[in-house]
């Protein structure tokens, strides 16, 4: 999992935002309305469904399509970057 992590390419701007929302991240909030996955889930099951769901955001930003929101892709980031601390933290 952690390769996989090393190895997004995002656009410096939507990375630094993520960066930002990592403050206010609450997962006990964010999870159930980004993922329709309850809070308490652990870190390694969020962090897989959080890598694909941020992948179809990415095709979609890549793709210019019209369902492409930003504020979901940061949010997504932003939860990829809590979640992976969180694993890192307990190893």
């Amino acid at each position: 999992m952690p390769n996989r992590l090393a190895a997004l390419r995002r656009p410096r701007l939507l990375v630094r935002a993520a960066r930002h929302g990592t403050t206010d991240y609450d997962r006990a909030r964010a999870l159930p309305r980004l993922l329709d996955m309850p809070g308490q889930t652990t870190p390694e099951h969020a962090l897989s469904a959080l890598i694909a769901a941020e992948a179809e955001v990415e095709d979609r930003r890549k793709g210019a399509l019209a369902t492409y929101s930003v504020a979901r892709h940061i949010e997504l980031l932003a939860a990829l970057m809590v979640e992976a601390r969180l694993i890192a933290g307990r190893a």
